[in-house]
């Protein structure tokens, strides 16, 4: 479980700074592809066996995943290359197959959300996919792709979950986000600090599963205290042998990147979550049942998913971003952000969506962190057919078939739609800069598209970015300042 709680915490980082001018560049002018010229996708896969393992040693090891991206991105003077991906080799089926085609700028990697021309199916996280055991033996929404007839299903019964659950999402918020502060504020007054853990992880459960579920996890003590710990164990098992942790080599690529994790080390805790939303959240379950036509187990193992590897797995990585982001901020950011917050709401009453409508630097500090840090690394997409793909500078024949891999840090560094790109800049979508929403990647679509069962776009997008602001809306009611980083809280100032 500790593994678990670390592999969550290699996945975050810091930075801070201030304004952005607007960039216009359209990432889709059919007309401008027609003047760039024709290339051929530079890299290689290099020998089988060899190649895969040199690029996975590589990746994992001596350079890790951005340099390893960067340095062929620069190698080759291409944003778009041939090159592998872990897993690979020795003990994943030989149907895994490493070999992907690199995208690292935002007009490349916006082909992955076009489904006339990609398709989705199994390649969440690559060519490999964890064991089905670990979804009650089903494929759920995450691995279908748009053409598959249970998709629209259960992408709109997600859509549903969201939709009903947000009448008690902000009071769960609030009501949680509280206790989480409250808990910060004892361990800095017993210890000078407090880590994020495990009490950030304790909000973040309870809140969702009392939205998504309709149940409050305390009703069942032992699932309270082991929840967060339990979802850890359980995305990890599925992720870790396309996980970076670099901590010890080899030891890492001996005994976590070189095979699948089985399920069996998660399926009694897997069971008991699996019998508390059966049995305490029947409304959920039976409105997938009877409105969407989905089975009870198919209802239960697709909600545990949108519960524990898309929301918790997601906020997990985000909110430690957000507080690292802020807290650590030595530019004023904070003055700006606490000025923002008490114009525009009322201290005596509780903070709703529509209460951080217009907040635009609240706002903009979340996209800006979700550009930055990205939650998720990677996005795959396979060519549902022979097309081109363009770039800034450059246009790519794609074959059917063939695997394409967004490395997003890199996308989300486009010097050629952001400026300073390389920068943390609190105000960038701030006025003119909501334009560059339309380039903001991280929800598998651009910020400004619409999560429908006719695209793979995260069906949560935007309660995601109305909670990150919600809860720093909350942070700046009751403090004048927060100190802190590294996935630390050092000191708070009440508000006065």
């Amino acid at each position: 479980m500790a593994m678990a709680t670390m592999m969550m915490s290699r996945m975050m980082s810091i930075p801070p700074s201030s304004s952005s001018p607007l960039v216009t560049e359209s990432l889709s002018a059919p007309s401008s592809s027609s003047k760039l010229p024709r290339r051929t996708i530079p890299g290689s896969h290099g020998w089988p066996l060899i190649g895969p393992i040199s690029d996975r040693l590589d990746y994992f090891w001596f350079q890790g995943p951005d340099a390893f991206f960067r340095s062929r991105m620069e190698k080759h003077n291409c944003t778009v290359f041939r090159t592998n991906v872990p897993p690979s080799f020795p003990f994943f089926p030989r149907s895994v197959n490493p070999n992907v085609i690199a995208v690292v700028d935002c007009k490349s990697f916006s082909h992955l959300f076009d489904m006339e021309i990609v398709e989705k199916r199994d390649v969440l996280v690559g060519d490999f996919m964890p064991s089905t055991q670990f979804t009650g033996d089903a494929r759920v929404c995450a691995y279908l792709d748009t053409s598959e007839p249970k998709h629209a299903q259960l992408k709109k019964f997600a859509i549903d979950i969201l939709k009903r659950g947000s009448e008690v999402w902000v009071k769960q918020l609030h009501a949680n986000l509280h206790k989480f502060l409250d808990a910060s504020e004892s361990d800095i007054a017993k210890a000078g600090s407090a880590s994020y853990s495990p009490h950030l992880q304790n909000f973040i459960f309870n809140f969702l599963t009392a939205s998504l579920v309709g149940a409050d996890p305390a009703i069942d003590p032992e699932l309270a205290k082991s929840g967060p710990s339990n979802l850890n164990t359980w995305v990890a098992l599925q992720v870790l042998p396309i996980m970076p942790l670099r901590v010890i080599q080899p030891l890492e690529e001996i005994f976590l990147h070189s095979y699948p994790y089985p399920f069996a080390l998660v399926s009694g805790s897997y069971q008991k979550l699996y019998n508390f939303i059966e049995q305490h959240g029947g409304e959920v379950v039976r409105r997938g049942v009877e409105e969407f036509g989905l089975s009870t187990s198919e209802a239960i193992h697709n909600l545990i998913f949108v519960l524990g590897f898309n929301a918790f797995g997601g906020f997990s990585v985000f909110l430690p971003s957000l507080f690292d982001a802020v807290a650590s901020d030595k530019t004023g950011l904070q003055a700006r952000l606490r000025e923002e917050v008490r114009k525009l709401s009322d201290p005596s009453t509780i903070l709703g969506f529509n209460s951080v409508k217009d907040m635009e630097l609240v706002n903009s500090v979340v996209y800006e962190t979700l550009r930055f840090n990205p939650p998720v690394a990677l996005q795959y997409a396979r060519a549902r057919k022979d097309f081109e793909l363009t770039s800034h500078d450059s246009v790519f024949d794609i074959k059917k078939g063939e695997l394409l891999c967004g490395y997003q840090p890199l996308a989300m560094r486009d010097g050629n739609i952001f400026d300073e790109p390389e920068s943390f800049k609190p105000d960038r979508f701030v006025g003119e800069g909501e334009e560059l929403l339309n380039y903001l990647f991280w929800s598998n679509g651009p910020q400004t598209g619409s999560p429908s069962e006719s695209n793979k776009q995260c069906a949560g997008k935007d309660y995601v970015t109305r909670s990150a602001s919600l809860i720093l809306a909350n942070v700046f009611q009751r403090y004048d300042s927060i100190s802190g980083g590294s996935g630390k809280i050092t000191a708070v100032e009440k508000a006065k």
